[in-house]
């Protein structure tokens, strides 16, 4: 079985190694075994519980979501009608923000059009001052 220190694990993967202790204290990552030094090692399945939280995360899944389904997979369950819950709920709030977005252009694009400003002594920006609000 092969060791990982958790400097080399950071690296391999682009984190902070405080972003993987961090991992261990909220429990999603196993606590690493310590060597006579106290150093962190790593096995295998650590690296690959790892990739797995890193690709959920890609995914757009919260560190809570992600417990919640490596919790039941620990438990034996396959936690596909949980993941794919998680991924409605995920769906449901990127249309929110394409919806809250596109109307956000859509005034911005407004602000753009307008030719003549009307100079107001206190008013640090006619554009954004005079912008009509949501």
């Amino acid at each position: 079985m092969k060791r990982f220190f958790i400097g080399d694990i950071a690296k391999r993967f682009g984190l902070n190694p405080r972003t993987i202790r961090y991992y261990e204290t909220i429990g999603i990552l196993p606590k690493a075994r310590r060597i006579e030094s106290g150093y962190r090692v790593y096995d295998d399945k650590a690296i690959e519980r790892l990739e797995f939280i890193l690709k959920a995360k890609t995914l757009g899944l919260k560190l809570d979501e992600i417990r919640e389904i490596l919790l039941l997979h620990e438990k034996g369950e396959v936690p596909c009608e949980c993941t794919k819950e998680f991924i409605r709920n995920k769906i449901s709030e990127i249309e929110d923000k394409i919806t809250s977005l596109t109307e956000l252009k859509i005034r911005l694009t407004e602000l753009l059009k307008i030719k003549k400003y009307k100079v107001a002594i206190k008013s640090i920006c006619p554009i954004i001052t005079g912008a009509k609000n949501p």
